[in-house]
């Protein structure tokens, strides 16, 4: 799975170690990480430690209060699990308001607010397989909030980018623009409001500590559910004409999701639900499985042109099923199987790009009728959003993660340094689509962690990235580079990346670029002018570019017992080992 040793060079090291390697989006958070791993914590302590630093680090693109997917595997009993950490939508949502008031658009603001789950999750992952407290946990978050961190080039670019949505909200203003401007690169970034959030459910958890870990934990998550910060959430949404309630907040719990998985090249590639887009990397893989693509070069015309077709036929899939299986029926089985599999594989020329997307499979009823969306223009939108973090211990656990949420399209609850989730943006509302807004549904979320387990049942890979519509494409580039071409992970994350956006986006307003694929210049002139000939409407990227994903990525060789990490460099990632 590792490959065999490498020449090639890298821009960064692959890490290397015999007991335990964490991957992230940030340094500090994979430092976090890292320090409790060294402590004898376990991956869940780590990786939960790691996200909640990527809250505070990456705030702009990764809320406290946002959503948080987790994917766990326990050595004690060999099984994966996931935990959504995505909210539903609050009872008072009204489709109709979208539809009526504001022409068939889920606005930015307090309205598109769905329930702020990634606290929740956390805790749930804690209570469930971690050993730390919650203070213990939080604790690098908290004084990155409360004494600040260096801003960084992409998230200084990204508050002045949005500098002026930021001015729509006089709380979101006063957090991200504390001098009336953008803050510049190399200055300190403080986070008081959050940092005093943070505190208030750390001495809840210390008031009820005498009742064991248990009903400290608990106590840390009804200090933000059912305690001040959500009546604080409750009032603020009461007086600005939102949806989201005190009976709401709650009531919430994360729930505890089935995993799914693929077979592919002799191992069992996990991913999470429907309810996100999880599935896509699934079907795209059970695809290939069946195409030889063992014999195509790594990014030659017929790679690139092969892996986009596919990606074509996997998202137009979720576009007409994907959606919360609490209230849509999702043919996850027959999408997943060899008779679909050879039927849509049919559509595929090997010399010809789908300048669309591909049609439904007309066998499957009771699918998505919605009208596609219009075709778009220009550069496709900015997908400055999420993060993520893998880790492996010493114990034989893993963990995955992709912490999300942009703090840009919503304001901060004045006094909390948070915005509670913004994630409606993903619902639709058109009838009868299958993510169309409902009171208690959850929208189709684009995050989502991956794992990958040997014959033996042993974890060898926890992968994630960023990106929004990228995500599983750029996932599923840096899988295939493992398990196709023996690169080890920092080869796999560093090798040039393309992506197709021939579909409606996951985000509103779902802009809809047919036959687009854009690629990293480091692709050959020759390959890129084949995939013009072949149809492809192309768009250029820069050699590295952060539009092409983060991906993180942890290993590990049960043979000789190393653990390696790779981190891309296309955004502030970074791994540990030892």
């Amino acid at each position: 799975m590792n490959g065999v040793a490498s020449q090639n060079t890298t821009e960064r090291p692959v890490i290397r170690g015999r007991k335990h390697a964490i991957s992230s989006g940030h340094f500090l958070a994979s430092q976090a990480g890292y320090e409790i791993l060294q402590a004898g914590g376990n991956a869940v302590d780590a990786g939960v430690a790691a996200a909640m630093v990527l809250a505070v680090v990456h705030s702009d693109i990764v809320n406290f209060a946002g959503v948080c997917p987790m994917m766990v595997y326990t050595a004690e009993d060999g099984v994966v699990r996931s935990i959504d950490g995505l909210g539903y939508w609050p009872r008072a949502a009204d489709v109709e308001v979208f539809r009526n008031d504001f022409d068939n658009r889920i606005p930015e603001g307090i309205l598109r607010t769905v329930m702020p789950a990634a606290p929740a999750a956390w805790i749930a992952a804690l209570e469930r397989f971690g050993t730390v407290s919650f203070a213990d946990a939080v604790s690098f978050a908290a004084g990155y909030a409360r004494d600040g961190f260096v801003l960084y080039p992409l998230m200084a670019s990204n508050i002045a980018l949005d500098a002026e949505k930021y001015r729509r909200w006089p709380s979101s203003a006063a957090h991200y623009l504390p001098s009336g401007s953008a803050p510049v690169v190399g200055e300190v970034f403080r986070q008081p409001d959050l940092a005093s959030t943070i505190d208030y459910m750390i001495a809840s958890e210390a008031a009820a500590s005498h009742g064991g870990r248990q009903a400290g934990l608990k106590a840390a998550r009804d200090a933000f559910y059912r305690g001040d910060i959500a009546r604080t959430i409750a009032d603020y949404h009461t007086a600005q004409g939102g949806w989201v309630t005190f009976e709401d907040l709650s009531g919430y719990k994360p729930a505890w999701e089935p995993v799914f998985s693929q077979s592919f090249r002799n191992h069992e590639v996990y991913s999470c639900g429907p309810w996100c887009q999880g599935p896509v990397l699934l079907q795209a893989l059970k695809l290939l499985s069946r195409t030889g693509i063992e014999g195509l070069a790594h990014n030659s015309f017929e790679y690139i042109h092969l892996l986009a077709e596919v990606l074509k036929l996997s998202f137009c899939d979720r576009e007409h099923f994907y959606g919360d299986p609490r209230f849509v029926d999702v043919p996850l089985e027959t999408l997943l199987s060899d008779d679909y599999a050879d039927r849509r594989l049919a559509l595929i020329d090997r010399d010809k790009a789908w300048t669309d997307l591909p049609p439904r499979d007309p066998a499957l009823t009771g699918t998505n009728q919605a009208r596609l969306v219009e075709a778009s223009e220009g550069e496709t939108p900015p997908a400055h959003d999420t993060s993520f973090v893998a880790v492996f211990d010493r114990y034989g656990n893993a963990f995955s993660a992709t912490p999300s949420d942009v703090s840009r399209d919503t304001p901060i609850i004045p006094g909390t340094g948070i915005c509670p989730s913004s994630r409606g943006s993903q619902s639709r509302v058109e009838p009868g689509h299958p993510s169309v807004v409902a009171p208690g549904k959850r929208p189709r979320l684009t995050p989502n962690p991956a794992m990958v387990l040997d014959t033996m049942g042993r974890p060898v890979l926890a992968l994630g990235s960023p990106g929004a519509d990228v995500q599983s494409q750029a996932m599923l580039q840096a899988l295939l580079n493992c398990m196709l071409f023996g690169m080890n992970p920092q080869e796999a994350v560093e090798a040039p990346r393309f992506a197709t956006f021939s579909f409606p986006s996951s985000f509103a307003p779902h802009s809809h670029f047919p036959g687009r694929l854009s690629y990293e210049a480091r692709i050959e002139p020759d390959v890129v002018e084949k995939l013009g000939v072949a149809g492809h409407d192309l768009f250029a990227w820069p050699s590295s570019v952060w539009r092409a994903g983060g991906v993180c990525l942890v290993a590990k060789d049960h043979e000789t017992g190393v653990v390696s990490a790779g981190a891309d460099p296309r955004r502030e990632s970074y791994a540990l080992g030892t």
